[in-house]
């Protein structure tokens, strides 16, 4: 009998039944399979919540994170903390955490006191540079890193450089069934005397049903009754987006086939016990995915350690499993190669039962009572190693250490400002004013907002019908006979003007290079696409230089995705060039600006300068964006060490006194923004510093020391005045405010999970 391990509470923290994914099902079979193995431990689950409302959670789940929360996570690891947990084990995916990548997860680790356990479900042999970093940070807070296949061994050393001894090798866990004839269980599904193909987990097009299907009718010529089992529902963040479309394909391609007769859809999530009994039912287990980079098949794991006979494409984990004759291993989108397989398996009967018995006696080292032991074996070593190393410092923080807390995301006014043309520009107090209509500038800048707080996770469907909204009124917008944007638009929805200034085009291109560079490619982001190819021309022949930073932070975001635009590259480089020239041409050892006058949104000009310097490796590009920022920092500073914004009742003309009043939200924003890019150029803190004292201005810290930002309406009060701050809650102050918090949410984010700065 193993030694049981020293550790008295275990912490499973990953997705957790009844949400309905692998992961879940894998988090839950095994905080019961290490229950069950030590019954002095107590094992409790900390599950990811992609759903506002939770789920209907059993007694072991003691505390619950919101997926795209960061604060859920810091308070999810006070929580362990606190309770004393031994080890925290985590179930990592990329796609279940929070933050770029996942990133939220390591904001949690990095305060956690005890050591960690990590099983990596996916191991990605080309990641993405923020992919790269999350895994890099993970590795490194991970005391032991736990795979389930040599495969993934293999890439851990090779692609991350784990050290082998950090390195558990253990396999996916399986329920212990006998092994039993498929006869046995057909009755049950209506299929006795027919022989069975089953594929089961949940639906999406990565796994290749399609050629299945195309590889039946030549099968049932030779063997009329086969059936074809496809047990599942289709995955919810595909049935979110997608709806059933890929499943009503499938059905559809069935009867196009003729073979809708021996093809049994069952679209939904099933409990283990009813699987097992699918799973005993099968002849033969079919996984046709469509791509090699799958380190894991826990479907694979359940119909190979219980003795199906397994058709597979050559997946990674599939691969490695069947390797030897334990299965039968087809190219991937071969319809033909299935055909083969299964025909030999269905004629040689012998051979197919010799493989259904290798796999079963295979299995039986993947039975959850075994991996729970060696699991066991896995917690044991991290204490032993974390002890070794040295238990980390207390949680505890100073005020210092802490980040500074945001507002609530309150968008009650956004909502109350929006009707189903867009967003009104003014309000009488917090009331929209109908009588002076809508306007380009602030739709483009609500657009922005919206696509922000969906990247946040802040997305909800009213936020997208409006940003739906946002996207048309630009579209109507736009005069495609003259490449231009009108601006104001009258409450009757008449346009006031044939274009819009230059400002505005720029404002434009922001929101729709910002669209297309989302993740995907929907029908708003093509619509976004098509609009910014057909605007972006005549922005070269500008004069305004805020249309040039516009432009260039549009430009930015639109070549994330279409980097090869050669036009687009061109045009940065043009708009780049006059920006450095007219600092060149304004500039002076007092004056670090762009003209001879320090007017409205001004920290945009440094920004786009720093930012298209980056993507340009243009250091010197850099340093002359840094100059400004750092002058206008200095210039917008009170003596009491508060923001002072260029006041809009006459701005700042060289060798004149400047305006102290009346100060705008808009340029709070645009300092934010531009503080927060200078430290991802620099990775200099001083400007995450600079950035929230910016942010503190709509709080209060500000010359009246008076809120901008009112907490109950979400809304932000127009300008302050020298004797008072405006009642009224307009559109620009709003969306600044808003644009403001969700900057520094993501920098938040950033700074939380990350200890070093992000490169481009």
């Amino acid at each position: 009998m193993p030694k049981a391990p020293d550790a008295r509470k275990i912490a499973f923290l990953g997705d957790y039944l009844p949400r309905k994914c692998g992961i879940a099902t894998f988090t839950t079979d095994l905080r019961g399979a290490v229950a069950a193995a030590f019954p002095r431990m107590q094992c409790l689950a900390v599950p990811v919540n992609d759903l506002a409302g939770g789920y209907d959670y059993p007694a072991e789940v003691r505390f619950e994170i919101a997926e795209q929360d960061l604060p859920s996570y810091l308070r999810a690891a006070d929580f362990l903390n606190i309770t004393d947990v031994d080890v925290v084990c985590v179930q990592h995916e990329f796609g279940i955490y929070g933050g770029p990548a996942g990133s939220h997860l390591l904001a949690l680790l990095r305060e956690l006191r005890m050591p960690i356990v990590t099983t990596l479900h996916t191991i990605l042999r080309e990641p993405n540079a923020e992919q790269r970093r999350v895994m890099r940070d993970l590795t490194r807070l991970s005391t032991r890193l736990v795979v389930m296949t040599g495969r993934g061994h293999e890439l851990l050393r090779e692609v991350y450089a784990v050290p082998e001894a950090k390195i558990d090798l253990i396999p996916h866990g399986i329920p212990d069934m006998p092994f039993a004839d498929p006869n046995y269980f057909k009755d049950e599904f209506g299929v006795a005397g027919r022989q069975v193909m089953l594929t089961f987990g949940l639906l999406s097009p990565n796994k290749g049903i399609e050629h299945a299907l195309r590889a039946l009718p030549e099968l049932i010529r030779e063997f009329p009754n086969l059936v074809y089992i496809v047990l599942g529902q289709t995955h919810p963040n595909l049935l979110r987006e997608e709806g059933e479309a890929y499943r009503l394909g499938l059905e559809r391609l069935a009867k196009d086939l003729g073979v809708q007769k021996h093809v049994v859809f069952f679209n939904r999530f099933v409990e283990l016990e009813e699987l097992m009994r699918f799973i005993g039912a099968a002849d033969i287990y079919l996984t046709p995915y469509l791509t090699e980079a799958q380190i894991t098949s826990g479907t694979l794991a359940y119909a190979f350690g219980n003795g199906n006979a397994v058709v597979s494409t050559p997946y990674w984990h599939a691969a490695e499993l069947l390797a030897d004759g334990r299965g039968k291993l087809v190219p991937f989108r071969d319809s033909g190669a299935i055909t083969t397989a299964v025909r030999e398996l269905l004629h040689d009967e012998p051979v197919r039962h010799a493989i259904r018995k290798q796999a079963y006696l295979l299995g039986r080292d993947m039975v959850w009572s075994r991996v729970a032991q060696l699991y066991g074996k896995s917690f044991e070593q991290a204490r032993h190693d974390h002890n070794f190393v040295g238990r980390r410092s207390s949680p505890i923080k100073t005020l210092d250490e802490q980040p500074g807390q945001l507002p609530e995301l309150k968008l009650d006014h956004l909502f109350r400002l929006s009707d189903s043309t867009g967003i009104f520009q003014h309000a009488s107090f917090t009331v929209p004013n109908f009588a002076e209509g809508y306007c380009t500038d602030d739709n483009a800048r609500a657009l922005v907002l919206a696509l922000m707080l969906q990247q946040l996770g802040h997305g909800s469907p009213r936020l997208g019908a409006q940003a739906a909204t946002y996207a048309a009124f630009l579209n109507h917008a736009f005069d495609r006979a003259h490449g231009r944007f009108r601006n104001f638009m009258s409450f009757e929805r008449r346009w006031l003007e044939e274009a819009g200034s230059e400002d505005c085009h720029g404002h434009a291109l922001w929101a729709l290079g910002l669209c297309v560079g989302q993740t995907g490619m929907g029908s708003l982001q093509m619509l976004a696409a098509q609009l910014f190819e057909q605007a972006l021309p005549v922005a070269a022949e500008f004069t305004s230089p805020r249309a040039w930073a516009c432009t260039l932070v549009g430009i930015d975001e639109y070549l994330r995705r279409f980097s090869g635009d050669r036009r687009a590259s061109h045009i940065r480089e043009a708009l780049t060039a006059k920006l450095m020239q007219r600092y060149a041409d304004a500039a002076s050892e007092e004056w670090h600006w762009f003209e001879e006058v320090a007017s409205y949104a001004n920290a945009k000009l440094p920004h786009a300068l720093i930012l298209s310097g980056r993507c340009l490796n243009d250091t010197p590009m850099i340093e002359t964006g840094l100059k400004a920022l750092r002058w206008l920092m200095k210039v917008q500073t009170s003596d009491a060490g508060s923001l002072r914004p260029i006041g809009s009742n006459g701005f700042y003309r060289r060798g004149q006194e400047r305006a102290l009043f009346d100060q705008q939200p808009i340029e709070a924003q645009a300092t934010v923004s531009a503080c927060i890019e200078a430290y991802h150029a620099t990775g200099d803190l001083l400007w995450v510093a600079e950035a929230r004292r910016a942010f503190e201005w709509f709080l209060g810290r500000n010359d009246l020391g008076l809120a901008l930002y009112d907490a109950t309406t979400g809304g932000c009060r127009d300008g302050l005045h020298m004797d008072r701050v405006s009642q009224n809650q307009g559109a620009e102050s709003t969306l600044a405010f808003l644009l403001a918090l969700a900057e520094m949410q993501a920098l938040q984010n950033t700074l939380s999970s990350f200890k070093e700065p992000a490169g481009k």
